[in-house]
């Protein structure tokens, strides 16, 4: 499922992601392919720092989840 995140921090994603099961206290999100989302609608990899493509979150740090536009995922699609 591929859904825009727009996170705590402010930062929006969009990313592949699923529920995974998680001891308490354990990021409970499987992120995979995130991109961040920004102003100018452009694509960066997210999180720079890493060549990685599949990573946990906790998803208390997510404020909310929502349905990308068809725009968003045309462009997500091409980049992955």
């Amino acid at each position: 499922m591929i859904k825009c995140l727009i996170l705590k921090t402010g930062i929006t994603l969009i990313a592949e992601i699923s529920e995974v099961g998680a001891d308490v206290g354990e990021p409970d999100c499987q992120l995979i392919n995130p991109y961040q989302i920004l102003e100018d609608g452009s694509l960066n990899r997210w999180p720079s720092v890493t060549d990685q493509r599949s990573m946990k979150m906790h998803s208390d740090s997510i404020l909310t989840l929502v349905d990308p536009n068809q725009d968003v995922l045309a462009k997500y699609k091409e980049f992955v």
